[in-house]
């Protein structure tokens, strides 16, 4: 993968980010929380690459958050955020799971939460 397939994990990452705020304010939760796990872990795989020039295939936000820290050095302050927002962090992963899978409604609250957590991954990745 080279410069221009990583911009466009970055591109469809907030594509992704985008289409929740949108699918919130329409509310449809369940794709909202869909879309915001995939532009965190997109942001993360863009962020991986762009440090490291790789990035795990999976898609799990805990092991792609741990990466970033150890790629750049912050694994203690990546823990400690984890460690602080856990909770948020399990339902945005799970999101991945119940809004393909598992018949499955989101409250709006959850939803904005998890959105809220977005941009705080979002944040603490560039501050990285």
């Amino acid at each position: 993968m080279g410069i221009e397939e990583m911009e466009i994990l970055r591109e469809r990452a907030f594509k992704f980010l985008k289409n929740a705020e949108q699918l919130i304010e329409s509310g449809v939760y369940d794709i909202a929380a869909f879309n915001i796990q995939q532009f965190v872990e997109l942001y993360l795989k863009y962020a991986l690459f762009k440090k490291v020039g790789d990035y795990p295939k999976t898609p799990s936000i805990k092991r792609l958050l741990r990466e970033i820290g150890k790629a750049s050095g912050k694994i203690d302050a990546v823990e400690e955020f984890m460690r602080e927002n856990i909770d948020r962090i399990s339902n945005v992963e799970n999101a991945y799971i119940t809004s393909r899978y598992i018949p499955s409604e989101f409250e709006r609250i959850e939803v904005e939460n998890m959105l809220k957590l977005a941009r705080k991954i979002r944040d603490l990745v560039d501050a990285l």
